[in-house]
C-alpha cells in the first residue's frame, strides 16, 4: 500500500519545484495549478482517513526522494541538517571530533581521524565502529547519528566503540576543526613545488596562492597540482584557482541551460600569480566537478600538462534553492563546457537502461574538440589525461574494492598486525599483495561483473518460464569466477597503490601520505619526468 501511496504522490511533487524552483513561460500554469490542487487535496485526504496512523512528515520526504531519484544524483532535497552540513563543507570550519566518518544503520565507522584533533587525541582510529555516544545507542537513532558528534566548543561527551571484536569506551572534548583545502605543499628535491589541493572551498584559492608564493620564494622552478580525489565543490573558486594559471580575462567556463539566466560565460578577473612557470596537474577517477572544470581549462588553454587517469565525468552544475522552514533544494541548473566546447559529463540522466540506471556515453560517440594550439581532445568521459598511467586508473574491480570498503577493511587487519615505523622505506610486496587476496576470499567480497547480471537476469526468467538452465550456466559461472582471479592480476598496480595509501595514513595520516608521495607515488614520478624535460613537455602541448 505504501509504494502505491509514494507513486500517487510523485508527479505532483514535480510540478510544485517546476512551479516554485523555476516560473517558465514555457509551462501550462493551468495544468502546473491543477497538479497542485489535486497533490493538495490528496496529501491531506490520505493523512485524514488512511486506515493506519500516518507521518505527514516521512510521507512528503518519501515522495520528494522518490521524485529526484527520476533526475539525476546531484539533485538533491536537504533538511536542516543537511544545509548546516552543506555549509561547513563550504566554508571549511565546523566543531565536532575532528573525524572523517560514515554511518551505519547500527554503527558510525571512524574513516579517518585528524591528527591532533579530539578524536585522534582520544585515541580513536579509523576502523573504529561508534555504536554509543553518550546514552544514545546508534541503532537507536533513527536520523543521522553522526549529527550527535558535533556540538558547542569545550563539550565533552562519552564514546563506545568496539575495535577489532572489543568494546572500549573514551571521551573527549569536541573543538573547532579547520578543513584547509590545501593540506600540504613541499618543494621537492628538482625544485619542483608539489600542492595538494582536497577541496574547493572558499579558501581554496587563497590556499593555492599561498602555497605558489611560498614555494616560489623557497626556489620552485615547476609546480605540481595534485587534483585526485578532490571531488569539486565551488564553481567560482575553480575559476580563481585557474586564474592563478591563467591571464585574466580568459574563459575559463561556460553554462549551458534550457533556462535562459543560467546561460552564463565565466571568465578571469584578476591578475595571475605566474603564466609562465611549467605546470602539470593530477587527476584520477575521483577527480570531478571543480577539478575537471581546472584540469579542462588548463589543458584546453595548453597551459600545463595533464597526468593521471581519466577524471570522474561530472560536467553538471548545481545551486542551492531556499526552501521552506530551512531546507533547501540543491538543484542541477545547467551543464557545463571548458574553453574548447566540450562538455566532459559521462552518464545520461535523460536516458536509462532496462533497470533505470542513466547510460553512459560510448567512447565511439566521444566528439572531438580542438586545444588553443590544435591539439585534439574530447567530450563525454571526463579529462583524458595528456599522460595516462595505470596506477591512477580505476577499474570495474577496483570501484567494487572500494565500494565494499575491502581496501579499507584489508588496512584495518594490516594495521593491527604490523608494526611500522617509517614511511619512506615501506613497500606493499607481492607477498603483501598475496595476502589480501586470501582476505578477499574471507571477507564476503562480492565482484558481479556486467555478463554475471545478465546470466542472473537469464536464470530468473528461464525461472519464471520453467525452464532449467542451471546446469548449462554452471560452467560459464566457473570462467567468470577464473576472471576475477584474471582481474585482481592485471589491475593489480592501481589496487596495489590505492592499499599503499590507505595503510600508510592509518600509521602517519593524510600528512604522512603526502610525504610518501613525494619520494614513491608513480604519478609524481611521472610529473617530475616531464618537468624536468623541457622538449618532451613543450612536445605534448605543441610548443
Amino acid at each position: 500500500m505504501k509504494k502505491r501511496i509514494n507513486k500517487f504522490l510523485i508527479l505532483p511533487i514535480v510540478l510544485t519545484g517546476i512551479f516554485f524552483g523555476t516560473v517558465s513561460f514555457k509551462s501550462d500554469f493551468f495544468e502546473i495549478a491543477k497538479q497542485i490542487e489535486i497533490f493538495t487535496t490528496l496529501f491531506k485526504e490520505i493523512n485524514m482517513n488512511y486506515v493506519d496512523e500516518t507521518n505527514p512528515a516521512a510521507l512528503m520526504d518519501t515522495a520528494i526522494k522518490s521524485m529526484l531519484e527520476d533526475l539525476d544524483p546531484y539533485t538533491n532535497y536537504w533538511n536542516e541538517q543537511d544545509v548546516e552540513a552543506a555549509r561547513i563543507n563550504s566554508a571549511g570550519e565546523y566543531t565536532g571530533i575532528g573525524a572523517l566518518v560514515k554511518t551505519g544503520p547500527a554503527a558510525i565507522t571512524i574513516v579517518e581521524a585528524y591528527k591532533d584533533y579530539p578524536a585522534d587525541k582520544a585515541g580513536l582510529k579509523a576502523g573504529d565502529q561508534i555504536i554509543k555516544i553518550g546514552n544514545i545507542k546508534v541503532a537507536d537513532f533513527k536520523e543521522d547519528a553522526g549529527e550527535l558528534l558535533n556540538g558547542a566548543p569545550d563539550t565533552n561527551i562519552q564514546i563506545t566503540y568496539i575495535r577489532q571484536g572489543k568494546t572500549q569506551t573514551t571521551s573527549l572534548s569536541r573543538s573547532s576543526v579547520e578543513l584547509n583545502a590545501v593540506p600540504f605543499y613541499k618543494l621537492l628535491d628538482d625544485k619542483s613545488g608539489y600542492i595538494v589541493l582536497s577541496r574547493f572551498n572558499s579558501k581554496a584559492s587563497a590556499e593555492v596562492a599561498r602555497a605558489l608564493k611560498d614555494l616560489k620564494a623557497k626556489g620552485a622552478e615547476k609546480i605540481i597540482l595534485d587534483l585526485r580525489g578532490n571531488p569539486g565543490g565551488l564553481l567560482n573558486e575553480a575559476i580563481n584557482v585557474s586564474n592563478i594559471f591563467v591571464p585574466e580575462g580568459e574563459l575559463i567556463v561556460t553554462t549551458k541551460s534550457v533556462i535562459e539566466k543560467y546561460n552564463r560565460e565565466y571568465f578571469t578577473k584578476r591578475e595571475p600569480i605566474d603564466t609562465k612557470i611549467p605546470l602539470v596537474v593530477l587527476v584520477n577517477g575521483r577527480s570531478a566537478s571543480a577539478s575537471e572544470i581546472v584540469a579542462g581549462a588548463i589543458q584546453d588553454l595548453d597551459r600545463g600538462v595533464i597526468v593521471g587517469a581519466r577524471s570522474f565525468g561530472k560536467g553538471l552544475v548545481q545551486r542551492p534553492r531556499e526552501l521552506a522552514y530551512g531546507t533547501q533544494l540543491k538543484v542541477t541548473i545547467s551543464r557545463y563546457y571548458t574553453p574548447s566546447g566540450r562538455c566532459i559529463q559521462a552518464l545520461d540522466y535523460r536516458q536509462r537502461d532496462e533497470n533505470g540506471k542513466a547510460v553512459r556515453t560510448r567512447v565511439e560517440d566521444y566528439n572531438q574538440f580542438k586545444t588553443r594550439s590544435g591539439r585534439t581532445v574530447y567530450d563525454g568521459g571526463g579529462i583524458l589525461p595528456d599522460i595516462k598511467l595505470e596506477t591512477s586508473e580505476f577499474s570495474n574491480i577496483t570501484q567494487a574494492l572500494l565500494s565494499q570498503d575491502a581496501i579499507f577493511d584489508f588496512a584495518t587487519e594490516y594495521y593491527y598486525s604490523h608494526s611500522l615505523s617509517d614511511a619512506e622505506s615501506f613497500e606493499f610486496t607481492d607477498k603483501d599483495y598475496e595476502t589480501f587476496k586470501n582476505f578477499l576470499k574471507t571477507s564476503g567480497f562480492n565482484y558481479v561483473t556486467t555478463t554475471e547480471k545478465e546470466l542472473n537476469e537469464m536464470l530468473e526468467k528461464a525461472e519464471q518460464e520453467n525452464l532449467d538452465i542451471a546446469s548449462e550456466l554452471s560452467g560459464i559461472r566457473a570462467q567468470l569466477k577464473n576472471f576475477e582471479k584474471k582481474e585482481l592480476e592485471q589491475k593489480k598496480p592501481e589496487i596495489a597503490s590505492l592499499l599503499t595509501d590507505e595503510i600508510i595514513k592509518r600509521y602517519f595520516y593524510k600528512e604522512g601520505l603526502y610525504e610518501y608521495y613525494t619520494f614513491h607515488n608513480p604519478e609524481i614520478k611521472a610529473a617530475k619526468q616531464i618537468l624536468n624535460t623541457p622538449a618532451e613537455y613543450n612536445k605534448i602541448l605543441k610548443r
